[in-house]
């Protein structure tokens, strides 16, 4: 037998003959070293694939508490710009109440105001694929654009301020001219027709209103709209049952269509008073009063002069 050969019995059974098998000693050596090769390589991939698992679990929980984090605050900057909207929205319509003093009181051109237009915007979205990366640029950048926001707000209100002091000492040396002009719904119903040209009811054709239309139910009250003396109590053409009163510095105001007057020519009357009842006299398809406001005898926009909405 060889030396370098090593060589194997194999008894399959008591009555069967040995077998032998020569193996040669290089092909064992590298079977075994290949073997060995393969635990090793096996060893190792089984090190390196419980770190890299035990690092993706770790970046996992960092990750996941990120977004936790990052709902929070998402919530937190939603509330916030809810609240700015919000703001912005008073600050809009202490604007426009503004501009309804200012028309009223003859005082437009007084005080420049710059128009803001300010807006936060729609939601903003938090990137999921890139959101360890992302998340505090993205922060910022929505803090950022809420803060430039409410500077703009704040200086808005602060010239919003100065504009009010200057109508509050307005106010105080005019309050005559304050009752005597009108500012208040004449009644309350539906403004079916408003200021302008519209389509005649009567003709198809265009036409230019004068006032403002009130659909309400017949034998509600009709209120005068400032202080002031009634001129007209009676019927007139197109108007049906009109009322018209005079308050000094230009202004009238007439009620049309009315079914009763409360007031007679030569009354006093203060604003609130009931002084007709609606109707349906004179050019008229239903139920509703016709309010008109006059300045120097010119008629003007009746919504330019009620305060509330």
């Amino acid at each position: 037998m060889k030396k370098d050969e090593l060589t194997i019995v194999v008894f399959p059974g008591s009555t069967s003959a040995p077998k032998k098998i020569q193996l040669s000693k290089r092909l064992i050596k590298a079977v075994l070293g290949t073997a060995a090769l393969l635990v090793l390589a096996l060893v190792g991939s089984t090190l390196f694939l419980s770190q890299q698992y035990f690092q993706f679990q770790e970046s996992e929980s960092e990750l996941a508490s990120l977004r936790r984090e990052g709902k929070i605050q998402k919530i937190q900057i939603e509330k916030f710009g809810h609240q700015v909207r919000t703001f912005e929205s008073e600050m809009a319509r202490l604007a426009r109440f503004e501009k309804k003093l200012r028309v009223i009181t003859a005082q437009e051109n007084s005080t420049e105001i710059t128009e803001k237009k300010w807006g936060v915007g729609g939601p903003y979205g938090l990137n999921s694929a890139s959101f360890a990366t992302s998340l505090e640029r993205e922060t910022k950048s929505m803090l950022g654009r809420i803060s430039a926001n409410v500077d703009m707000m704040t200086n808005q209100a602060k010239i919003q301020q100065i504009s009010f002091q200057e109508l509050d000492e307005y106010f105080k040396s005019q309050r005559s001219l304050l009752s005597s002009t009108p500012s208040i719904w004449p009644t309350r119903g539906w403004v079916t027709s408003g200021f302008g040209y519209r389509k005649s009811p009567f003709t198809g054709l265009p036409e230019k209103h004068e006032g403002l239309d009130i659909a309400t139910r017949k034998g509600a009250n009709v209120f005068a709209t400032a202080e002031g003396k009634v001129i007209v109590a009676g019927r007139e053409y197109g108007y049906g049952n009109m009322v018209e009163i005079d308050h000094g510095y230009g202004l009238v105001t007439r009620f049309g269509h009315n079914s009763k007057h409360l007031v007679k020519v030569g009354d006093r009357v203060r604003r609130g008073q009931a002084i007709a009842l609606v109707g349906n006299t004179g050019r008229s398809t239903g139920p509703h009063l016709h309010y008109e406001v006059l300045l120097n005898g010119v008629p003007v926009n009746p919504r330019n002069y009620i305060l509330s909405e």
